[in-house]
């Protein structure tokens, strides 16, 4: 079986509201299970794709500031 796991993430996000994209970014950060990271990931290249060159480069800044 050859599952997307883009493809499972979208799905499993349509029609959320952006609380409930909120509450589950939040609380897979805060659980830390590594088993989140996949579905983050997919939620930061949604982010990412749909960001102008001027967002892209404060993200970079806030990923560098925090590293």
């Amino acid at each position: 079986m050859n599952i997307s796991i883009r493809d499972y993430i979208k799905n499993n996000f349509k029609g959320s509201n952006e609380k409930d994209i909120k509450d589950s970014i939040v609380s897979s950060i805060a659980e830390g299970d590594e088993v989140s990271l996949p579905g983050l990931g997919v939620l930061f290249e949604i982010l990412w794709n749909n960001s102008d060159s001027n967002l892209q480069n404060k993200i970079l800044e806030n990923l560098k500031t925090g590293l």
